[in-house]
């Protein structure tokens, strides 16, 4: 009787139709639980809303806002927001979806969820910007709530505009409520650590993986795609632990220098005009020849659908390093495993943003905030725990990490849903 979603019509690169794919994958080994699998073909709730706001010049202009709700069988959900002109519904779902997964494979009390509206923000004015987010805010103000849906900053959305999606829900709600959203400034009940951790789980994650192929991080040759919050905090943290950054590209172009690009030269550029662009330390090569650059290690930490099967054989690393989400297609993957390029999936490598996002929303609850350096310390305890726990599943049954990541996560999501029953 089952039959698939009317609304999506997914095709086997988009977002939707990769994340389906993993679902097939993984099926076999569930075992008695692989009868609930549809459960995860299926989103719970998907709300999709009209966003008018006035412009600066005074016309109206309306934009396209959504947010998924996948799974909420673990707890409330949880997922960014990302503002980008490409964002749909499908790929809005197959993020939300993702975040139950990663929610899952680390093991925090979360569903998943994920919203986004269709816009480009640079060029909106600051002042057009904040009525986007406040709309916005508004109408899915229905879904969200402090244990009902926690939304978070994903692309092109950062600790001010949580700051006004957090005032806009209180003041719905009359009363302040710090724990609505998370990833807001530290003044407003943001956590320390915050923006660096999905960055800091991409390294932790990289150096434990690095350690299991006898790959010495110092001296390693890193290129990174992406060099926003994710890729930069990723980067740093390999340049710290002695390894150099060949290659960069960014929305703006792509950068080279063999011998290792200069970061005390670089960020504060970066800091300064938000891209790498005109960066004089490193050669400009074009964007596609960043597949071709020697390397050990590869960090696609820019947006999804980014290593087909053709990349994939290009790609000159033993290690790839997911810090985006779904930015692997599931023939890329096969070609990177026939060719022992070991793959550290989204759903546990960039879980560290989440996973902080756990502390901020725990510290909001009970007005008791942590040192950054106990929050550290907190990261690395869960990441390697899961880690090994997902190690241990891809050693046992022979499968990729993305497949046992998936195994662990599925087990547990399915698990709550059978325990829960079906209401009514």
């Amino acid at each position: 009787m089952t039959s698939s979603l009317s609304y999506v019509h997914p095709t086997p690169s988009s977002p939707w139709g990769t994340y389906l794919s993993q679902v097939d994958r993984v099926t076999p080994y569930l075992g008695h639980l692989a009868r609930w699998v549809e459960t995860l073909k299926r989103p719970k709730r998907a709300l999709i809303v009209d966003i008018p706001i006035e412009l600066d010049d005074g016309t109206v202009a309306h934009f396209e806002g959504y947010r998924v709700q996948h799974n909420l069988s673990r707890g409330p959900g949880k997922g960014g927001v990302r503002y980008h002109p490409a964002v749909t519904l499908e790929e809005v779902m197959a993020l939300a979806a993702w975040m139950s997964i990663k929610n899952a494979a680390v093991n925090l009390p979360y569903g998943g969820a994920k919203g986004g509206v269709r816009v480009e923000p640079r060029q909106l004015s600051l002042k057009e910007l904040e009525r986007l987010t406040r709309r916005y805010t508004s109408e899915i103000g229905l879904i969200i709530g402090p244990q009902q849906d926690i939304p978070a900053p994903d692309v092109n959305t950062n600790a001010q505009v949580m700051a006004w999606m957090m005032d806009t829900y209180s003041m719905n709600v009359g009363a302040t409520a710090t724990g609505v959203v998370t990833g807001k400034p530290i003044h407003l009940g943001g956590s320390l650590g915050r923006v660096k951790a999905t960055g800091r789980g991409v390294f932790v994650t990289g150096r434990e993986a690095a350690r299991r192929i006898n790959l010495p991080l110092d001296g390693a040759r890193v290129a990174v795609q992406g060099f926003g919050n994710v890729g930069s905090a990723a980067a740093e943290l390999f340049v710290q632990a002695g390894a150099k950054v060949v290659a960069i590209q960014d929305h703006t172009g792509t950068i080279f220098n063999g011998g290792g690009i200069d970061f005390a030269d670089l960020m504060p550029m970066v800091q300064r005009q938000g891209s790498i662009a005109g960066f004089t330390g490193a050669e400009v090569i074009d964007d596609e020849s960043f597949w071709d650059v020697d390397c050990d290690i590869v960090i696609p930490a820019a947006l999804e659908g980014q290593i087909d099967a053709a990349r994939a054989q290009r790609i000159k690393a033993k290690l790839v390093l997911e810090g985006a989400n779904g930015p692997t297609l599931p023939e890329g993957d096969d070609v990177l495993a026939e060719r022992g390029v070991l793959v550290v999936p989204d759903v546990i490598c960039n879980a560290g943003g989440v996973t902080v996002s756990y502390f901020e929303w725990v510290q909001d609850f009970s007005s008791f905030f942590w040192t950054e350096d106990e929050i550290n310390v907190r990261l690395e305890k869960i990441m390697i725990g899961a880690l090994r726990r997902i190690w241990d599943t891809a050693d046992q049954h022979r499968i990729s990490l993305r497949t046992a990541t998936f195994a662990v996560a599925c087990e547990r999501i399915l698990t709550a849903r059978e325990e829960r029953g079906l209401y009514p």
